[in-house]
C-alpha cells in the first residue's frame, strides 16, 4: 500500500471510530463536573483524582511546572508518521490530517492524569443548578444558570455541552503579556511575530458572583493592546461579549488618534494583523455566540489530547525554540489519553460563515476545548487545532488553556495564539475582581480604551 492510500486508511479509521463514540449511560458514577469518576478498563485513563496535584507555595518566580506533583516524567512513546496507523483509532481526524501534511511532525504521549480541579464554590453552584439551568426557546441561549458553574453536567444536547465550554471555570480573569506567532508559507519568509498585553474578565466566574446568567449578562469582557510590530504598536481593541446580545468591539486606531465601533467584528471576520490566518471565532478553538450553528453531541472518545501543557507556559523559552517554522516543538507539547466529549456544529440553513462545519473536543474534567477542526464549504478539512490546558495554581488548580494553535493543512501555515514564550513576566490569574478596577465593568468600555490608549 503505498503512503497516500495508507493516510486514507487510517482517516477512514478513525472517522468510523468517532462514530461509535459512547455515551455516558446514567449507571456511570460522575463527578460534580460530569466526568467519569472511574478510570478505563485498561487502566490507560486512571481515575479522577480529586486532590490538587500542584504543591502549595507556587509563586510567580518560579515556572508553573515547580509546583507539579509528576514534572519530571518521560514519554511513554512518539506518535508520528512512521507508527501513525497504530494509534488512529484514538486520533482526531484533524491530528491524522496535518500529520499526513508534515511527516516530521511527533507527538509525544505521557501517562494521564486527571487533576484539574473546581473550587467548592463552583461545585456548590453546580449542584444548586440541578434542574435550573436550560436553554432558551430559540434552541441556543443559556438561561437561569447560577454562576460560577458547570450548567449542564450531564449534557443532553451539543449546545448544551458547548456552553458547559463557553462558561469552564478560569476565574474572574487574567493579566499577560505575550505573543501570536503566524508561520511563513512553506518556501517562504512571511513569519509574522506579534507582541501584545491582554486583559480578559469573567465577571460571572468571581469567588463572590454566584449570579444569574441573563442574556444581557456579559460574558466576558477583553482588552487587547499591541506592542510589536511597529505597524500594530499602540493600536487595540475592547471587546464586550454577551450572553445573547450581539458583541460590542471598539478599536484604537494610532493614526486618528481615536476609538471606532467594529459593528461587524465577530463571527468569520478576520482579526486584525494576521494576514487572514485567524478569524474571531475561532479563538480558543471557539470564541462567541453560539447562534449561527446546529450543534449535535457525537458522544464520548478516547483521545490523545494536549494536557498538562506546562511547556506552553513557560517564559524562558524562546519564541524561535518554541514555535519553528512549520508546528510548536514537540518538547513543549505534551498528550495524554483522555475521554472527550465530541460535538459538531452544522451552520444553519440560510447563514453564511466561510467555515460551515467545525468539531469540538472537549475534556470531560474541565469542559475545555482540547482539539478541534474547522471545514471549508467542500466538506474538506481546513484547519486542525489544539489548546494547551494546565492546572493554575491561583484557581486551586482549575486547568485553564489561553494557548491555542491552528494548522492550515490547504496552505501549510499555522497560528499560536496565546504565547508565552520570552515574556517578562508569567500570566497572572485571579479568584476574584474585588479591588481589581482592570476586571470590572467599567474598562471595558470606549471611553476607557480611549484613555488607555492615549496615557
Amino acid at each position: 500500500m503505498n503512503q497516500k492510500r495508507k493516510f486514507l486508511a487510517v482517516m477512514s479509521l478513525a472517522a468510523l471510530a468517532l462514530f461509535e463514540s459512547t455515551v455516558v449511560t446514567s449507571a456511570a458514577e460522575l463527578t460534580v463536573a460530569g466526568a467519569e469518576s472511574e478510570g478505563s478498563k485498561d487502566g490507560a485513563i486512571p481515575a479522577y483524582e480529586s486532590t490538587n496535584s500542584l504543591a502549595s507555595g507556587w509563586t510567580p518566580a518560579q515556572k508553573r511546572i515547580a509546583a507539579w506533583k509528576y514534572k519530571g516524567e518521560k514519554p511513554l512513546f512518539v506518535i508520528s508518521a512512521a507508527n501513525v496507523a497504530q494509534y488512529a483509532d484514538k486520533l482526531t481526524p484533524g491530528q491524522l490530517a496535518f500529520i499526513k501534511q508534515n511527516t516530521s511532525y511527533t507527538m509525544p504521549v505521557y501517562p494521564s492524569h486527571r487533576d484539574c480541579q473546581l473550587p467548592d464554590f463552583v461545585q456548590n453552584n453546580t449542584k444548586a443548578n440541578a434542574g435550573k439551568a436550560s436553554i432558551g426557546s430559540d434552541g441556543w441561549t443559556l438561561e437561569n444558570a447560577v454562576m460560577p458553574a458547570i450548567p449542564f453536567p450531564k449534557p443532553k444536547t451539543g449546545i448544551e455541552a458547548v456552553w458547559n465550554f463557553l462558561t469552564r471555570y478560569q476565574g474572574a480573569g487574567v493579566d499577560y503579556e505575550g505573543e501570536t506567532v503566524v508561520g511563513a508559507n512553506p518556501g517562504q519568509s512571511n513569519r509574522i511575530i506579534v507582541k501584545w498585553t491582554q486583559t480578559y474578565s469573567f465577571p460571572w466566574g468571581s469567588k463572590a458572583a454566584s449570579e444569574v446568567m441573563k442574556p444581557n449578562s456579559l460574558l466576558m469582557g477583553v482588552y487587547y493592546a499591541y506592542s510589536q510590530p511597529a505597524a500594530l504598536a499602540g493600536q487595540a481593541v475592547i471587546q464586550r461579549n454577551y450572553v445573547k446580545e450581539d458583541s460590542e468591539s471598539y478599536y484604537y486606531f494610532t493614526g486618528q488618534r481615536r476609538v471606532r465601533r467594529l459593528p461587524s467584528y465577530a463571527y468569520d471576520a478576520p482579526l486584525i494583523g494576521y494576514e487572514n490566518q485567524a478569524l474571531e471565532d475561532q479563538a480558543f478553538l471557539f470564541y462567541g455566540l453560539p447562534d449561527r450553528f446546529d450543534w449535535k453531541l457525537l458522544g464520548k472518545k478516547e483521545v490523545y489530547v494536549p494536557y498538562n501543557s506546562f511547556g506552553m507556559v513557560d517564559p524562558g523559552t524562546s519564541v524561535d525554540e518554541g514555535a519553528q517554522a512549520t508546528f510548536l516543538n514537540p518538547n513543549n507539547r505534551r498528550y495524554e489519553l483522555h475521554r472527550v466529549w465530541v460535538v459538531e456544529g452544522t451552520v444553519k440553513a440560510g447563514v453564511r460563515h466561510t467555515m460551515p462545519k467545525k468539531t469540538l473536543y472537549l475534556d470531560e474534567d474541565s469542559w475545555v476545548a482540547v482539539a478541534g477542526e474547522d471545514y471549508d464549504s467542500q466538506g474538506k478539512i481546513w484547519k486542525a487545532k489544539e489548546a494547551y490546558p494546565t492546572p493554575i495554581a491561583e484557581l486551586g488548580g482549575a486547568c485553564v488553556a489561553e494557548a491555542y494553535v491552528m494548522y492550515d493543512v490547504n496552505s501549510g501555515r499555522y497560528l499560536a495564539d496565546g504565547l508565552v514564550f520570552d515574556a517578562a513576566k508569567p500570566p497572572k490569574f485571579y479568584e476574584s475582581n474585588e479591588g481589581n478596577i482592570r476586571l470590572k465593568d467599567d474598562f471595558f468600555t470606549m471611553q476607557s480604551l480611549q484613555q488607555q490608549s492615549q496615557r
